[in-house]
């Protein structure tokens, strides 16, 4: 008989990315960005034909959004440069070809799309030209080419959210932090806020028109989940619309033509779906074919599209119609692999050092293949979390033999406001000491022992793993840091300008918390690092600046320690091109395995 070798680390990261998706409004095309080829690029499915995957336009960059001309006559999409996050508007026709340079200028600004007309004829955007710092809207009319700025960004970064279908009324969000957001309609110069009191502290985004005068939307105001809320324009009233136990609503998603509103949820690891009626009232709950939506889209025919994926199976777009069975219309699989041979996690809760329950994924390698040895994983964000969504990179290596820990410590999202808070000027702290409640607990019941643990972490992760092992280095047999900040100081001054503004809550002021900034600084605690590192820094990275990595691997060098370091010249905040994420992953096991 034939025996075949295990499967190679190429073949878990033969999965490709897609990171947003566009139906046509007369549903017989769809658009979606993937790295098919091995680069980031827009490809489509005829979806009459339901034919397979073309090459629709070839940029060979990342893109952050597709909208398709409500008449076919062309497509708009955002692209940006080796991951610089500088995104810029172009213009590709409805038959696709190169994209073409629409909203665009100097490459260090930022265009992002905000709405398209109904007529097709009007392009509401934003842009760092001129107010870096709290962005500007714009509206281009392309039968005139007149380009109209219609809002002036102030306080703090001002993005346009939702305009009405007459186009007379403009909802825009303004954040002073992640869970500081507040949202106002604009009429003229007439400006009212949705939310009563919008000094307070809370967030309301993701604005609907339902009609003229009426704005749906979702908040967190005086209460620690978000729910759906209502705005009427002409009374100035806001009130409660629905809300879900112990969930908190992301986005909804409104149906003129049908008149029905979808919402989804996020409780704790994994994702829900709804749909609301308006006439009774009545929540009633959609099965999913995923465990976490990345984007929702309902057409005019009241069809649902969903971009989305759980621990085991990779992205994919799936369409439920006429309320049947949801049909898969990509193919996104692991090469080779069948879904049953990967590792679905389990869901802990442990008690951390205050008592506070920490809610933690636990990946475990398959008895026949587990080499006794667990990864340490802390998400990034820090506001966000670890979720059901498959990760090529934890498949890997849990196929070689790893077990696998994530918590969602303190400060993570979809657990209610409060606990997302507690992160905000207090990086270094609760979220530490929750890390190692983990770690312990690891190693009282029996996971891995205390010499078999590997620490692993990106962006806020990278931050941790860089403190944890400056701090607890006894812990860990090697550490990985990718992109992690290493000095909150210079970390704090180099973020893009739209940040700087919420900065002062999310993570505090360097001068009047200078004891605090230094004492949660990674840089602090170099003698503490004296296990081995592999740092991973993409060069073009716009959120935390190669300079971040440049300055611990040079310190950690100066003091003779084992530090290997290895660069992508063409990659931002995350690899977005095949070979390199590959090259990244391969040099990862190498590095652990060398060190086991």
């Amino acid at each position: 008989m034939i025996h075949f070798a295990a499967p190679t680390v190429e073949q878990y990261f033969r999965t490709y990315v897609i990171t947003n998706f566009a139906v046509s409004a007369d549903e017989t095309k769809l658009i979606f960005n993937s790295n098919l080829n091995g680069k980031m690029n827009l490809w489509a499915i005829d979806l009459q034909k339901n034919g397979f995957p073309y090459l629709f336009a070839q940029k060979d960059e990342a893109c952050n959004f597709i909208k398709i001309d409500p008449e076919n006559r062309y497509v708009l999409a955002g692209f940006d440069k080796d991951g610089d996050e500088n995104y810029q508007i172009y213009a590709i026709p409805y038959e696709g070809g190169l994209p073409e340079p629409l909203i665009t200028g100097d490459t260090s600004e930022k265009y992002y799309f905000s709405h398209l007309s109904n007529d097709g004829k009007r392009v509401y955007y934003i842009t760092s030209a001129n107010n870096p710092m709290y962005l500007n809207t714009h509206m281009k009319n392309l039968e005139t080419d007149i380009d109209t700025l219609i809002n002036i960004g102030e306080t703090s970064p001002t993005e346009l959210a939702a305009v009405s279908e007459k186009e007379e009324r403009f909802v825009y969000t303004r954040a002073f932090a992640n869970t500081y957001v507040v949202s106002f309609v604009k009429a003229g110069e007439e400006i009212h806020y949705l939310t009563p009191d919008h000094e307070k502290v809370h967030v309301a985004y993701d604005p609907v028109f339902i009609e003229e005068q009426t704005i749906f939307f979702v908040t967190d105001y005086e209460e620690d989940h978000t729910y759906i809320a209502k705005y009427e324009v002409e009374t100035k009233k806001f009130s409660k619309v629905a809300a879900v136990e112990g969930e908190s609503v992301q986005t909804i998603k409104w149906n003129k033509e049908k008149k029905e509103l979808f919402f989804s949820t996020s409780k704790g690891v994994q994702d829900n779906l709804y749909r609301y009626g308006m006439e009774d009232g009545a929540v009633s709950k959609i099965a999913l074919p995923a465990d976490v939506i990345e984007q929702l889209h309902i057409a005019k025919s009241g069809n649902l599209y969903l971009l989305g994926r759980s621990a085991t199976s990779p992205l994919n777009i799936y369409t439920l119609q006429d309320g049947s069975e949801w049909k898969q219309l990509t193919e996104n699989r692991v090469l080779g692999i069948d879904p049953e041979e990967m590792v679905d996690p389990e869901v802990i809760v442990y008690r951390s050092f205050d008592g506070m329950e920490i809610e933690a994924l636990l990946f475990k390698a398959k008895p026949e293949q587990a080499n006794g040895y667990t990864i340490f994983w802390p998400h990034g964000g820090p506001q966000a979390s670890e979720r059901k969504m498959f990760r090529s990179m934890f498949q890997c290596l849990l196929n070689r033999g790893y077990h696998i820990f994530a918590p969602n410590f303190r400060g993570s999202t979809d657990y209610g406001s409060a606990f997302t808070k507690l992160v905000e000027q207090d990086w270094g702290e609760g979220p530490r000491l929750d890390c190692i409640a983990g770690i312990e607990w690891l190693f009282d019941n029996g996971i891995t022992d205390r010499d078999r643990l590997f620490l692993v972490g990106g962006s806020y992760g990278g931050y941790m793993a860089l403190l944890l092992h400056g701090r607890h280095a006894d812990y860990f047999k090697a550490v990985v840091d990718i992109f992690g900040p290493s000095d909150l100081f210079t970390f704090v001054e180099s973020v893009p300008p739209h940040w700087k503004p919420i900065m002062e809550r999310w993570l505090g002021d360097p001068v009047r918390d200078k004891e605090r900034f230094t004492r949660d600084s990674p840089v602090t605690y170099l003698d503490g690092m004296t296990k081995p590192m592999l740092v991973i820094q993409g060069a073009k990275d716009p959120r935390v600046v190669k300079e971040e990595s440049d300055q611990i691997v040079a310190k950690l060098k100066e003091k003779g320690r084992d530090v290997e370091y290895l660069v992508l010249e063409d990659e931002g905040h995350g690899f977005s091109k095949k070979d390199n994420e590959i090259k990244v992953y391969n040099v990862m096991l190498d590095f652990l395995e060398k060190h086991q």
